[in-house]
């Protein structure tokens, strides 16, 4: 059995009444690539935009990505 990440990025959003545009702005990565990482189909994530994301979201890196299976 093969696990996987799960990026948690749509509750952290509607938890914090953030939308990804409001998100994109403030950690200064593009919608396309937030969009990207949301659906699960980015292949790696920098450290820096993980430490920016947690920032933003006032949350921890195992908040935003979990592993499953």
């Amino acid at each position: 059995m093969t696990s996987k990440i799960k990026v948690n990025l749509d509750y952290l959003l509607l938890a914090r009444d953030m939308s990804l545009t409001e998100l994109s702005k403030t950690v200064d990565i593009s919608i396309a690539n937030l969009s990207i990482l949301k659906r699960g189909k980015a292949k790696a994530v920098r450290f820096s935009t993980l430490i920016k994301l947690c920032d933003a979201l006032d949350c921890q890196p195992g908040d935003l990505l979990t592993l499953e299976g």
